[in-house]
This record gives C-alpha cells, sequence and structure tokens, in this order.
C-alpha cells in the first residue's frame, strides 16, 4: 500500500503540468477565436459605422450576439465556450484596448521570436486600423513585456482590440515565446 502511494505522490506533479498544458493549449484556441471574432464583427460593422474605434466590440456580449449583417439578421461570430478563460479563476477574459502599449509590447515579443520580422495581418481593413490605433515604436533590442498590472485596465469597458488572459501565473507552453499567461494577447492585429 505504502508503495502505491509513493507513487502516486511522484505522478501528481506530472498530471498537474499535463492538466495546466491541456488548459492552456484550450485558452489558445479560444484565444485566436476570439481575434478572429473580433476581425468578422469589424469588418461587418465598419459597413454600418465607418471605419474606427466605433466598429470595434465593447464587450464579449456583443461578439457572443453576433455581427449585424441586415436590419434584422445577425452573423454569430464567437460561440459560448470561447468567451470563458479556461485559466483565469473568473472565467473572464481581460479586454484590451486600442492603443495600449500591451500591443506594442506583444508586438517586439513577436518580433523577437520570428527573428525580426513585424508581425503583419492580411486583412486590409484590420491593417487599417492596425496602423492607427497599435503603437508601434517597436524597438526590438528591448526585450520583455514592459506593461505591469497595474498599468493594464483590467475593468476596462469600451472598444477593444484584444482579449488576454487575467491569469498572471507562469505558463508551460510559451506562446510566441512568451511565458507568461497574460502576456498572450489574442487580436486580429497580429494574425
Amino acid at each position: 500500500m505504502a508503495v502505491i502511494a509513493i507513487f502516486a505522490m511522484a505522478a501528481a506533479p506530472s498530471i498537474r503540468q499535463q492538466a495546466l498544458r491541456e488548459r492552456e493549449r484550450e485558452a489558445i484556441f479560444r484565444g485566436e477565436q476570439i481575434a478572429e471574432a473580433i476581425r468578422v464583427y469589424y469588418s461587418y460593422q465598419i459597413r454600418i459605422s465607418g471605419p474606427g474605434e466605433p466598429s470595434l466590440p465593447t464587450s464579449m456580449d456583443q461578439l457572443l450576439e453576433g455581427a449585424q449583417t441586415g436590419r434584422t439578421k445577425k452573423l454569430q461570430v464567437l460561440r459560448a465556450s470561447a468567451a470563458r478563460d479556461p485559466l483565469s479563476d473568473s472565467g473572464e477574459w481581460r479586454l484590451i484596448r486600442p492603443g495600449r502599449t500591451e500591443m506594442a509590447d506583444f508586438a517586439r515579443e513577436i518580433m523577437l521570436y520570428s527573428e525580426n520580422i513585424r508581425p503583419n495581418t492580411s486583412d486590409s481593413q484590420i491593417k487599417l486600423l492596425a496602423d492607427v490605433m497599435a503603437p508601434f515604436s517597436i524597438s526590438v533590442g528591448n526585450s520583455g513585456l514592459s506593461g505591469s498590472a497595474s498599468a493594464r485596465d483590467d475593468n476596462y469597458s469600451g472598444p477593444f482590440i484584444a482579449a488576454a488572459s487575467r491569469s498572471k501565473s507562469n505558463s508551460v507552453i510559451y506562446y510566441y515565446g512568451i511565458a507568461r499567461h497574460d502576456g498572450w494577447i489574442f487580436t486580429p492585429i497580429f494574425r
């Protein structure tokens, strides 16, 4: 009996790490779905309200409700399960508004990861939005995420261009070379 208990205690850390790895994979999958939902929502809303911030979603609920395609029709852009962050205790994503330095920090991390290739989007409407709303004063020599938890708008309500986890834990998986969950930013700008 004691031998079984010793083996169980030895296996517990690896089981915990495997469970965290699975939750991280799910967070990346859901985060990428949110980025795609923002892109689709923006491309439909731009037809109604024109380019810029007014066409961005202001809440996860708007993404769940869908994008207006006509007077009464809506296109579903995000499934309900993707709106929950599997890494944070609250299950809520942190919404990132346009123009935050976090976007430049994330772009810098991607450039370091991809050997100085600036991340771009293939969507022309999002590219125009990115040029206006994402600060890209990127110097690759300055690595590391400079946005601290106090500088972030964790409870921001208004137009958002990205989502990130509220979990401040270190990760098992590195997403674009980033080792903390709250540094993983999911946005259509870098897709």
